[in-house]
């Protein structure tokens, strides 16, 4: 199958050099397209640099634009199985094999690369732990399914969801709210263990006021998207 890794990136010089290292030696089999959302330091340059493949947008599209514009691009191109990976360094490439081949054995519909089902690795704070933890649980009551890692950005998915979040996907926090609107649209997510790395180099932005607006806005925006997607469905 034709295989995309999308790797947004937003001000990764310090990252995407190695990340682009790992990919091209573990994951030969796949292309790759690194969505450089307008960084303000010299991620362009690094990529230009190192003969990446990517592509520039001209304004500051947030993360789910970044990676919906990766999606467009593989639809676009005609690829039958889009990976997400970022540009920090904290996704092991190693794994992508795996999600592949249980999209191509016809097992899933997306896979999620998981740091909770073996507990290894980096796991981040104790707080996020406790909003990602409350986050499943409300998936799981609004959808009836559980998914322990909804805030990882590690996931592939095939062609059918490719169409789909290339012409909607969320616009900022998106993960939670891109797997409740798959549910909703028959996706069967199946996750894997993973162990994730903390950043190469720089910190994250999510610091405590934007947990406290991450929490409100990701619940508000489940809640809304669970509500609006079963009612079209229903008509």
């Amino acid at each position: 199958m034709k295989c995309l890794l999308i790797i947004p990136a937003y001000n990764e010089s310090g990252n995407i050099e190695q990340v682009i290292e790992n990919i091209r030696e573990k994951c030969g089999f796949a292309d790759y397209l690194v969505v450089d959302d307008c960084s303000s330091d010299n991620t362009k340059e690094k990529l230009r640099k190192i003969g990446a493949e990517y592509i520039s947008a001209p304004v500051n599209l947030g993360i789910g634009g970044a990676v919906q514009a990766g999606y467009r691009y593989a639809l676009q191109n005609d690829y039958d199985i889009a990976i997400q990976v970022d540009g920090d360094g904290q996704h092991d490439v190693s794994y992508v094999q795996e999600m592949v081949r249980l999209i191509s054995d016809g097992q899933a519909d997306i896979v999620i690369g998981s740091r909770f089902i073996d507990k290894e690795g980096f796991q981040s704070s104790g707080m996020r732990r406790a909003g990602i933890s409350f986050l499943s649980g409300l998936i799981l009551l609004l959808c009836g399914k559980r998914i322990r890692d909804v805030t990882s950005g590690f996931r592939a998915v095939n062609r059918q969801f490719i169409k789909l979040y290339a012409s909607d996907y969320p616009d900022d926090y998106p993960e939670p709210e891109a797997i409740v609107t798959a549910l909703i649209n028959g996706g069967r997510i199946t996750e894997i263990p993973v162990v994730m790395h903390e950043r190469i180099s720089g910190t994250s932005s999510i610091n405590l006021k934007r947990s406290v607006y991450y929490m409100i806005k990701v619940t508000l925006a489940i809640l809304i998207c669970r509500l609006s997607l079963g009612f079209r469905r229903a008509k």
